[in-house]
């Protein structure tokens, strides 16, 4: 911390007074989630913060530490406080590192992100923190009394008007404009009016997507409940895919011990065609750059540079040739196994003219079953569940649809994922 050669009655009261400004506080999701059948709010019954909160190590370590160098007896005073308490809030919350420079972005222009599923619990304490971090301006989609009462019964600030706006699907407005757009768009794929009407008032991410279809978004967040084809589906009828691309995919962020890597086609395509794999690298690449990292694709199959002649590992060649005809400069290769992608002494055993050197970062999958199968093997055995995702690649506006298991933070990376995604489309 700050090397403080004792403790001091200062620092003692900076902990204290840091403890009960956290009792006082909104409960964090971890805690919700453990006592979700105690309602936790600052009282006689609760005066200091359940032990695992995770927010203590945030809140408490720079009050003590400022109180250290106040009292002058820090050998080692803090120079930037902003910095100290990213890296504590990295410590806590294993996705900040590689969220950094996505944060950064995203609080020096917010965007617009509008909520679909906006009464989820999730999503108002993911809410609150996106405020809170000045992350975005939220839209939430939701009705208002239901809003203000699981606002005030999770014991969080946020208000209507002040902090969020609200879009009410039972009483809008905009309705009469959002079902006749909805019918227009959708009229020759079987849409009736009577059903434009029905579905504009039920489906939430129809109506968020609408929103950003009439640019009064320019991101949103779904998916907290149903299927990921049952939300695609309202985004491809209204958002529709990039004038440059000819496919939905979808990506998978995990960080595992000593490794962060990026999963395609976790959710969208069974069995992409090699110009779909191509398609799909290239918009990885992309999205990767963002987090400003340097992408290194492997290519993986049960061939190793040519092992096998099976129609997946011809596939996967022919995708190789592609993706090098389209992006020259980008570090790929392929088709090889799982531990040659990530380790260069296996690859380089196997294969030693292998273009890609180091570790790869972008692992593209032949199959959907092979990605999903992956992706959530290696979350439960090596990640913690430590993920950020689905990012939907391909749509012409950055709506990310993620899975009835997103958890809080999931919602706010994703958010700050989603504004910078709507950045680089309006940059």
């Amino acid at each position: 911390m700050c090397g403080a050669t004792t403790i001091t009655d200062q620092m003692k009261l900076a902990a204290v007074k840091a403890i009960a400004d956290l009792a006082m506080a909104e409960q964090s999701d971890i805690v919700a989630m453990a006592y979700q059948h105690e309602s936790i709010s600052f009282g006689r019954e609760y005066l200091i913060p359940k032990p695992f909160d995770p927010r203590l190590i945030v809140k408490i370590a720079p009050a003590v530490a400022r109180a250290a160098m106040d009292s002058g007896v820090a050998t080692s005073p803090i120079d930037d406080f902003d910095a100290y308490r990213q890296r504590l809030n990295e410590f806590v919350n294993k996705s900040g590192y590689i969220m950094r420079p996505i944060f950064a972005a995203a609080r020096a222009a917010p965007q617009r992100i509008v909520y679909a599923e906006g009464e989820d619990e999730r999503v108002l304490r993911a809410v609150q923190v996106v405020v809170d971090e000045k992350l975005a301006r939220p839209i939430l989609v939701g009705r208002p009394a239901v809003l203000d009462k699981r606002i005030e019964r999770f014991g969080l600030r946020l208000k209507a008007g002040e902090h969020f706006d609200v879009v009410n699907p039972e009483r809008d407005a905009r309705y009469r404009d959002y079902w006749t757009e909805y019918h227009r768009l959708t009229q020759r794929r079987g849409v009736s009016v009577p059903y434009a009407k029905i579905e504009m008032r039920r489906r939430h991410t129809l109506i968020g997507a609408m929103l950003m279809h009439k640019g009064e978004a320019e991101g949103m967040i779904c998916g907290t409940f149903g299927t990921h084809k049952l939300h695609l589906h309202y985004v491809d009828q209204v958002l529709g895919l990039r004038p440059d691309v000819k496919h939905y995919y979808a990506m998978n962020i995990l960080m595992l011990p000593r490794r962060t890597v990026f999963i395609c086609d976790t959710y969208v395509n069974d069995d992409p065609t090699p110009g779909q794999l191509a398609e799909m690298t290239q918009l990885a690449v992309e999205e990767i750059r963002r987090f400003g990292l340097v992408p290194r694709a492997a290519l993986l199959s049960h061939s190793s540079f040519g092992t096998s002649d099976a129609p997946s590992a011809v596939k996967m060649r022919a995708a190789l040739a592609l993706i090098r005809e389209r992006m020259p400069d980008l570090e790929v290769e392929g088709e090889m196994h799982g531990d040659a992608a990530l380790s260069e002494e296996v690859r380089l055993a196997a294969f030693p003219d292998s273009q890609l050197k180091g570790e790869a970062n972008l692992l593209i999958m032949p199959t959907l079953d092979a990605a999903n199968i992956a992706f959530n093997l290696l979350k439960t055995s090596s990640g913690d569940g430590i993920t950020i995702g689905p990012i939907l690649l391909g749509a012409t506006k950055p709506a990310h649809i993620l899975t009835p298991t997103a958890t809080v933070r999931r919602i706010i990376n994703m958010t700050a994922v989603a504004v910078v995604d709507a950045q680089a489309q309006r940059g």
